[in-house]
């Protein structure tokens, strides 16, 4: 969880503060959950949420204060990588299936290897790994189709 904050937020001690506040957020509202897998992915989606939040506002606090667009090309880069993950994220909850986002979240988030994700699921390794390329795919084929000119399609 930890990884998947600071990838967001570039920011370490920062992604300490998210763990933390998603840690009390799901303490406090006691969510049901079925078991540790539902639990993490739970906890990962709130941290993945948190993290989208702070950076957000800081971006929105930079721009009040310059108001305009910053010259500085360290912003700008973060800003683009800001909306790719955005965007895709975006397409991981609405087009993948609930077994698709576990095992990438599990996998690309989470960093747990195919043979534990599949163990924990009662799943074949290989069947874990289709899954995840299916997902990857969809993913990338629905990107592609949303922004052609970065990738030469008219």
């Amino acid at each position: 969880m930890r990884r998947k904050a600071v990838r967001i937020l570039n920011d370490p001690d920062e992604a300490e503060d998210v763990l933390q506040e998603a840690f009390y957020r799901l303490w406090v509202k006691r969510y049901p959950v079925k078991n540790t897998a539902e639990a993490a992915a739970l906890l990962g989606k709130t941290v993945r949420n948190e993290s989208l939040n702070r950076t957000r506002r800081k971006r929105s606090e930079r721009l009040d204060e310059d108001i305009g667009v910053s010259d500085d090309a360290q912003d700008e880069e973060t800003l683009e990588r800001e909306n790719l993950l955005g965007t895709v994220e975006e397409i991981i909850e609405k087009e993948l299936t609930p077994l698709q986002k576990l095992i990438l979240q599990r996998k690309e988030y989470e960093g747990v290897t195919l043979e534990k994700i599949a163990k924990d699921l009662g799943m074949e390794s290989a069947a874990v790994r289709m899954q995840l390329s299916r997902a990857r795919t969809k993913i990338r084929e629905i990107y592609r189709k949303g922004h052609p000119d970065e990738y030469g399609d008219h």
